[in-house]
Parts: structure tokens; sequence; C-alpha cells
């Protein structure tokens, strides 16, 4: 591509600018934290509306490779189909309850089934446990070694 040709993405993005204006207003920054530096970069943040497996599509209607993965949780891609179910059906028994719920329990014996024995050691007031074994404490936890 020479330098004269045009960019397949122009640097101006209108609606993203216009969302930028109004986000400002109410947003520290007009953006959420992970951009909030955006300002030293430069330019218009692109606000996106739509994920689609490994694409990002902003408000300008440009569609982007997302190599963010929004930090991590979006391994599967965005609107993976199973997840969208998982999703649907949790949600249809309620989505927040601010008491205890079955989900947590299970969730929380994942977790311990996965991460090993560090996660049943240590102590808290409320659910006193054995002290880890230095090998499996994590650093800062009631036995780990100093």
């Amino acid at each position: 591509m020479s330098a004269t040709s045009e960019t397949p993405y122009p640097y101006d993005a209108p609606v993203s600018q216009a969302l930028f204006d109004r986000a400002s207003v109410v947003t520290p920054g007009g953006v959420n934290s992970p951009v909030r530096a955006f300002r030293a970069v430069g330019g218009t943040p692109r606000f996106m509306v739509s994920g689609k497996g490994a694409y990002l599509t902003d408000a300008d209607g440009r569609e982007y490779v997302d190599l963010v993965c929004s930090w991590g949780p979006m391994i599967l891609g965005h609107s993976h189909p199973e997840v969208i179910a998982a999703v649907q059906e949790a949600v249809a028994r309620g989505t927040s309850f601010g008491t205890p719920g079955e989900g947590e329990v299970e969730l929380a014996e994942e977790i311990v089934a996965r991460s090993g024995p560090w996660s049943r050691c240590g102590s808290s007031a409320a659910a006193p446990r054995p002290p880890c074994p230095p090998s499996a404490s994590p650093a800062g936890s009631p036995g780990a070694p100093r």
C-alpha cells in the first residue's frame, strides 16, 4: 500500500467519537479502566458494539481481530453457542439473590478440585482449616513460608 493510498480504516470514527463525548460527561476519562490511559495514545477510543468468535465490531461498523480477549475470559471467543446456552439457563433461574446459592458451592467445589491442596488449607474466622504445608501455601497465606 503506498503512502498516498487510502488506509482500510480511516483514522476518524465519528460514532465512537460521539459515544466518547457522551461517556466523558459521566465516566472518568470517558472509558472503562483498562483503556483509561487512552489520552496518552491520542485519537478516539473505538467503542465496540458486538463480538462473534475472534472478531469485534465497533460502533462505526469496522471489524477487528480481538487480540485482547477481554483480558482472558473470552478464551472461547465471543458469542460461543455453548456459553450463550449456559448463560441463558443461569439467567432463567435468576441473576442474584443476595444469599448463598447452590451455584456458588458448585463453583467453589470445582475450583478446589482443579487447584490442588492449597485451596483446602489456611484459615479464616468463618471457616477454620488446618495449616497449609509450606509447599502448598500461597504467598502471604497462613502457613506460607516466610
